[in-house]
């Protein structure tokens, strides 16, 4: 996998087409935090967006729609409850598995988020969660929180540029834009999480 390095100063300069195209600045302003406790390290995002709970929730349950702002997954993402998932990173080669824990139409999705060994993870990641709660902000806003828990340190540090990279293609796509390349807002966002 490329590594890419940039500096919060470069993140500002360094724009995507799409956002140069929209006048937009990097979001920024959605930057998540990471927390590092004894061996685990969290990752949480949280995102104010102006959809209804019902259409935030089909966007991150239906594998249709998920593929629409994952694009580099592959696979069998049934969520619903008791459902599974079974997807191939096809750029990394990562293949992820796991159980649906959570199902509470609308409000919180729960699941797991095994990473078998390889190259890039050379133990995986086999206790990651990620936790989905959406709670309704306003009349028709949605308050999306994201946290991807169980990590090491340096999944956690290595995760929350990408995760910030998806985060922002699934908010394009819910607004109905073009969604930047995953490759490049990871590269103009990597700066954020440094330390």
């Amino acid at each position: 996998m490329k590594e890419f390095e940039t500096t919060n100063k470069k993140v500002i300069q360094q724009l995507s087409t799409i956002e140069k195209r929209s006048g937009e600045s990097p979001n920024t302003i959605s930057k998540g935090t990471i927390t590092v406790e004894e061996k685990y390290g969290t990752i949480r995002f949280e995102r104010r967006l102006k959809h209804p709970k019902e259409i935030v929730w089909k966007a991150i349950t239906e594998q249709k729609e998920i593929f629409r702002w994952l694009p580099d997954y592959k696979g069998t993402f049934d969520g619903y409850k008791d459902g599974t998932i079974d997807l191939l990173n096809v750029v990394s080669g990562s293949h992820v598995t796991g159980n649906i824990l959570v199902f509470d139409l609308h409000r919180v999705f729960e699941h797991e988020w095994f990473i078998a060994p390889n190259q890039m993870f050379p133990k995986g990641e086999p206790e990651s969660i990620i936790r989905w709660e959406l709670k309704q902000n306003g009349d028709s806003d949605t308050l999306l929180i994201v946290t991807h828990n169980h990590l090491t340190k340096s999944t956690a540090l290595t995760f929350a540029p990408g995760w910030h990279a998806y985060l922002d293609r699934l908010e394009a796509i819910l607004n109905n834009q073009v969604p930047p390349n995953w490759a490049h807002r990871f590269a103009e966002v990597k700066g954020l999480y440094s330390t």
